[in-house]
């Protein structure tokens, strides 16, 4: 069986297709065919304007009609497309999820943080590290940062906040946004002895490959708070030149980066895991458990 997802995401555009294969087991084998982003950024015209212009419908239309067409040569069975942040915020986003169904077929969820921060969980990553342990789901995007506690395999907390990058840098956070996620972090953590992060996102991932760490192996918060430091003293086009970053990427590090460590430095926590998966993962994950249900 052959499943996509869509994330339309405020900074990129995601398509996942995985070949799902059920284990003898019970236990699914996901194999991933094709992983496609495109930057749309469509918290730009939402966190400034507060819609989508006409530019980007017009490529947010293009992308679907693009990811139709490669989910019909996959033979894909269902899928599944979801919208966060951008498009929860955006005045004309019925208009817009309207029309991509009646171009492509396909139908636009746009989900709640908390379903959002629930997906990221679904990813099953808590089934491959110890289940002894506490372990804090960071995921960070655009336009929210979702955050899911779970404490011996059980989820304890989960919530999530309107503190993304592209907010970051269209000066849409605010220092009681920044304090209400702190305190909130320090009542879900305060019984804790040790939490682990788990960090989920682009910009993370980018970290991750830059550190030249094994799959597996932990980054500290020294560490991303040296990353912080060197990046945030570059100038944008520095960033790009000195370190071969897409410009959408490199101006959105250094407030991703600002946010895992901050939001470490108020859970106590020293070392961040990156499985190098996201919302794209749970989405397939979440299609194929409601498959699996009977009607």
């Amino acid at each position: 069986m052959k499943l996509a997802a869509i994330d339309i995401g405020t900074n990129a555009c995601r398509l996942l297709v995985s070949e799902v294969i059920p284990g003898v087991d019970g236990v699914a084998k996901f194999n991933k065919l094709n992983l496609v982003r495109i930057p749309l950024r469509l918290g730009f015209d939402v966190f400034e304007t507060g819609e989508i212009s006409k530019e980007k419908k017009g490529m947010l239309f293009q992308s679907m009609k693009a990811y139709s067409h490669i989910m019909n040569a996959y033979g894909v069975t269902k899928h599944i497309a979801v919208a966060t942040s951008a498009m929860r915020d955006a005045k004309n986003r019925n208009e817009i999820v309207q029309k991509v169904y009646l171009e492509t077929g396909i139908n636009i969820q746009i989900i709640t943080g908390d379903f959002e921060a629930s997906l990221i969980y679904e990813s099953h990553i808590a089934e491959q590290l110890d289940q002894g342990t506490t372990y804090l789901y960071i995921d960070v995007g655009g336009g929210s940062t979702e955050l899911t506690l779970i404490d011996k395999g059980i989820l304890i907390f989960k919530e999530s906040f309107n503190i993304g990058t592209i907010r970051i840098l269209k000066n849409q956070v605010n220092e009681t946004d920044w304090e209400n996620m702190k305190l909130r972090i320090k009542e879900a953590v305060k019984n804790q002895i040790k939490v682990i992060a788990i960090g989920t996102g682009g910009n993370i991932n980018k970290i991750f490959s830059m550190s030249k760490r094994k799959d597996g192996k932990a980054l500290d918060l020294e560490l991303l708070k040296s990353y912080y430091k060197e990046f945030s003293s570059c100038s944008l086009s520095e960033r790009i030149h000195l370190y071969q970053f897409r410009e959408d990427r490199a101006d959105v590090i250094v407030p991703a980066l600002l946010i895992y460590t901050q939001v470490m430095k108020w859970a106590t926590i020293d070392e961040i895991i990156v499985p190098k998966i996201g919302l794209v993962d749970g989405l397939i994950q979440h299609l194929y458990e409601e498959l699996r249900l009977p009607n």
